[in-house]
C-alpha cells in the first residue's frame, strides 16, 4: 500500500509499507532479502531508508553474510552455547525449555534494520543478505512489515 505524498518545504516525502509472512520450519535463519528489496522497487523511492520490522519476541533480523551458510550456522551453534535452551536459571518457560532462551537470543539481536536506499535499491554491501533468525524450536509465521521512505 503506497501512502500520499507529503511535502516538506519543496521536499516531498514518499512513504510505502508492506507486511508478509515468513513460515519458518523451526530454529535458523531464513533469507528475507528479495521480499524486502521487491517492496523497495515497488516504492518508487530514489533516496531514502527502509526500515524492516519483525512482530515478535522470540524472532530477530539480522545483516549477515549470504555467500557461505556456514556463517549463520556458526551463529546459531554461538548463540546456542551463550544461551542455551533448558538452562536452570530461567523462571520462564511457560512455552517450553526454548521460551526464555528465544526471548534472550531476540533481544541480544535486532527486532528490527535500518537499511540505505540508493537508486531505487537496496543499497546492501556485496556479500549481506537480510535473514529472519527464528529462535524457536518448532516452526512459526513471522509476520515483518518493511516501511519504505525517500
Amino acid at each position: 500500500m503506497t501512502a500520499p505524498e507529503i511535502r516538506h518545504g519543496e521536499a516531498r516525502v514518499m512513504t510505502q509499507q508492506e507486511s508478509f509472512t515468513v513460515a519458518t520450519r523451526g530454529r535458523g535463519s531464513y533469507d528475507i532479502s528479495r521480499e524486502v528489496a521487491r517492496v523497495v522497487e515497488a516504492a518508487a523511492v530514489d533516496t531514502g531508508l527502509c526500515h524492516v520490522f519483525v512482530h515478535h519476541t522470540s524472532a530477530s533480523l539480522i545483516l549477515c553474510e549470504n555467500a557461505d551458510p556456514a556463517v549463520r550456522q556458526d551463529l546459531e551453534t554461538f548463540m546456542a552455547r551463550l544461551v542455551p535452551d533448558g538452562d536452570p536459571m530461567f523462571v520462564h518457560t511457560d512455552e517450553g525449555a526454548d521460551d526464555m532462551p528465544a526471548h534472550v537470543r531476540s533481544i541480544l539481536t535486532h527486532s528490527d534494520l535500518t537499511l540505505p536506499v540508493s537508486a531505487g535499491r537496496l543499497a546492501l554491501g556485496t556479500w549481506q543478505g537480510i535473514y529472519l533468525w527464528e529462535h524457536r524450536q518448532h516452526g512459526h509465521r513471522r509476520k515483518v512489515t518493511v516501511t519504505v521512505q525517500g
